[in-house]
């Protein structure tokens, strides 16, 4: 029995380029994916709302995963049966798998207190900063601060190895997780990108009766989890034309890209599905 295919992806960095969020040069790859009506699965730190404009952009219709792993939204009437323990919002059927919003906000503060570290985290930032720091349109900035699960976050002046150790054995107590992503720290609650890939996974292979061939592409320490996840772990290259190199160092058989940003994802995603047999 032929196995089908279930793609994961990040965006910042990978589909979408790091600077101006454009994933123009992924367009032959997403043509192909939308032909042989591939799940793609968009798996990111981003929130709901901010998925959502993606969704629509690039025309995909499938689940999506928020806030490294936070969540996963199904859309209604996706699958014929669905798993227990869902909630029903907005025309979709949500898995919770994170630690709500305000209580990561609550301990950052807390613990980033007790180690003298001086934070800025999306909570304290107003929409207009976000924009002007880290180039995001406007209302893209807005979306950005619609959080739920997950909570991106900067040191005001950067802390020695110890202190990160040190508040990252302190969150853990706390049953939270901080982990480096592309651009920011983000404090989560014990989720993570692989946790919730590998629960979709599932719900695929019991709605298609078969077993799947998943890809998962992320170029950042966030994106380890996913990456150990699937069965082709593919790491883009960064814009410095370097990799992750603490991610790549944990993988078996990583498929590092040649090409940065979406123009390495582009690649992978067509040299992949030539080898798979799904082009």
């Amino acid at each position: 029995m032929k196995k089908r295919v279930l793609i994961f992806t990040d965006l910042d960095g990978t589909l979408l380029d790091y600077h101006t969020y454009s994933y123009g040069k992924a367009l032959p790859a997403l043509r192909q994916i939308r032909k042989r009506e591939i799940p793609l699965i968009i798996c990111t730190s981003k929130t709901r709302a901010e998925i959502e404009v993606y969704q629509k952009k690039i025309r995909n219709r499938h689940p999506f995963i928020s806030e490294n792993g936070g969540a996963i939204f199904i859309p209604k009437n996706y699958f014929k049966t669905m798993i227990t323990g869902l909630k029903e919002r907005n025309g979709y059927f949500i898995k919770e798998l994170g630690t709500p919003y305000p209580i990561l906000r609550e301990k950052l503060t807390e613990i980033a207190g007790r180690f003298n570290q001086e934070i800025k985290g999306f909570g304290d930032m107003s929409a207009q900063e976000i924009h002007k720091k880290y180039g995001l349109h406007l209302k893209e900035a807005r979306l950005s601060k619609k959080r739920e699960y997950d909570e991106p976050f900067y040191f005001v002046t950067s802390p020695d190895g110890k202190i990160l150790r040190g508040m990252e054995k302190e969150f853990s107590k706390a049953a939270l997780h901080m982990v480096k992503g592309g651009r920011l720290f983000h404090l989560t609650g014990e989720n993570d990108k692989g946790k919730a890939a590998r629960l979709l996974k599932k719900m695929y292979e019991k709605e298609w009766k078969k077993k799947t061939i998943s890809i998962g592409i992320g170029d950042s320490l966030n994106d380890l989890p996913l990456l150990l996840e699937v069965d082709l772990p593919v790491v883009v290259k960064l814009p410095t034309g370097r990799y992750e190199e603490r991610v790549l160092r944990q993988l078996k058989e990583p498929f590092p890209t040649r090409g940065i940003g979406p123009e390495g994802w582009n690649e992978a995603v067509l040299q992949i599905l030539r080898k798979v047999g799904e082009d």
